[in-house]
């Protein structure tokens, strides 16, 4: 072996300092805080030295007993979506430079700032900090102000779970009128920006095979920079509990949002069809909006003590609440990975889902480790949720055949082995050569 060689071995055993960015980080609602707990968990299990810089709402973030370590640094926006004043004002005390108002201004506008406002926080907080960390790890921010940052000494790898431009055609095609049209491309302006930096990207990584074809497809990154890394449950939590009564007619789903790209009003159609057959009734694991269309469809159909929403549960609480249901779905219409279906699947409960961007890489084959059926389709959901209501023998097949996919595809510590290599392959190649270079770079 040479001393070269000898050298590259030696830095491959070193452990990392790494800075994980997240503009946003609530971890009970969406997937970018839900990827920033699990993945620094398990980062500094692995004895990386993990340090969250995060926005409102902030991350929640596991203690972790090993050789590495788990931190904490806010990068604080104004927090204009905060609950319970959405869309505030705030007020002249709380400006403290030129990047509030542009924060204020995008929102009185109807855009949305917080992608750009963090991403120059941050590279405003990173570059006072030159040698502090080995890598930079960009959670789907894309923002301006992290376009180079190895002149600072950071290589940069950048998650990117999928497109959001998906969101946005999905939500242009649901859009009502001409005024609420022009309110959605308003809103979703700051995708033009990531699509311009993503390109510029050496090191991307993402979540599934679907989302790496629909980043090339829609922000035009080569797929030759795209690395994929599949995610996962903690299947330390989501595990099966037979302690857990189950019960009958249970269907439960998780839904971050009411926007149409979930799916939930098709899933509230289909217990409509499925309820003229049999008792059921559905959890959904998240909010509605009295006005929104899940709501209506609520009413429409008479199933308002039929369709039970909860919000703010413990770790444990979601976990039994999945493990005492007959059938878990997902009805995504678009899904970037489902950490939902992998979840519901650790605990043995048997899944119903969409085929939906990435859920079938998730879910697996149908009638072997799901019952798939295509997105949007009322009709084909029901037939398969009755299916899977009226087969306990199916219920188990699949239930035992899902969990046994997760554990050998889809857990935080294979996710987290793979991130940490390709920190390396950023930190050895291109801009991150030529960071590690620079005065103040070193392992610890």
């Amino acid at each position: 072996m040479t001393a070269q060689t000898q050298g590259a071995a030696r830095e491959a055993e070193q452990p990392l300092r790494v800075a994980l960015l997240s503009y946003k980080g609530n971890p009970f609602c969406g997937g970018q805080g839900v990827y920033v707990r699990h993945l620094s968990r398990e980062l500094a299990r692995l004895g990386h030295r993990v340090e969250v810089l995060g926005g409102q709402p902030y991350p929640v973030l596991d203690e972790v007993d090993g050789p590495g370590s788990v931190s904490f640094t806010e990068i604080p926006s104004l927090d204009l979506y905060r609950q319970p004043d959405p869309f505030r004002t705030p007020r002249p005390g709380e400006y403290r430079d030129a990047v509030d108002l542009l924060e204020v201004a995008t929102m009185w506008t109807g855009g949305f700032p917080e992608p750009l406002t963090f991403s120059l926080r941050a590279r405003r907080f990173l570059a006072a900090r030159r040698g502090r960390y080995d890598v930079v790890h960009d959670n789907q921010t894309l923002g301006y102000g992290l376009l180079g940052l190895e002149r600072h000494g950071f290589p940069l790898v950048t998650t990117i779970h999928h497109p959001v431009t998906v969101d946005r055609e999905l939500e242009l095609a649901s859009a009502a009128d001409l005024k609420r049209r022009l309110s959605v491309r308003r809103w979703y302006a700051f995708t033009r920006m990531q699509k311009r930096v993503a390109r510029r990207l050496d090191h991307v990584l993402t979540v599934s095979g679907s989302s790496r074809d629909e980043i090339a497809a829609h922000l035009g990154v080569d797929r030759a920079r795209i690395g994929v890394v599949p995610i996962g449950a903690d299947t330390r939590l989501w595990s099966p509990d037979a302690s857990v009564p189950v019960v009958p007619g249970r269907i439960v789903t998780t839904s971050s949002a009411d926007v149409p790209l979930k799916g939930l009003v098709h899933l509230v159609e289909a217990l409509g069809k499925v309820r003229t057959e049999r008792e059921a009734h559905l959890v959904v694991v998240g909010r509605s909006r009295d006005d929104g269309p899940v709501a209506e469809a609520v009413r429409r159909l008479g199933l308002e003590g039929h369709v039970t929403f909860r919000s703010g549960l413990t770790d444990a609480e979601l976990v039994d609440l999945y493990r005492s249901a007959e059938v878990a779905c997902v009805p995504s219409l678009y899904e970037g990975f489902s950490l939902p279906a992998a979840e519901a699947m650790a605990t043995g409960t048997p899944l119903v889902a969409t085929t939906g961007g990435a859920i079938p890489e998730v879910a697996g084959p149908h009638g072997e480790t799901c019952l798939a059926v295509p997105p949007g389709d009322a009709g084909a959901l029901a037939a398969a949720l009755g299916r899977m209501l009226d087969d306990p023998e199916l219920r188990a097949r699949i239930g035992e055949a899902g969990r046994e996919r997760v554990l050998a595809r889809f857990t935080w510590e294979r996710a987290a082995a793979l991130t940490a290599d390709r920190y390396r392959e950023a930190v050895a190649t291109g801009a991150g050569q030529r960071a590690r270079t620079g005065p103040g770079w070193r392992y610890v």
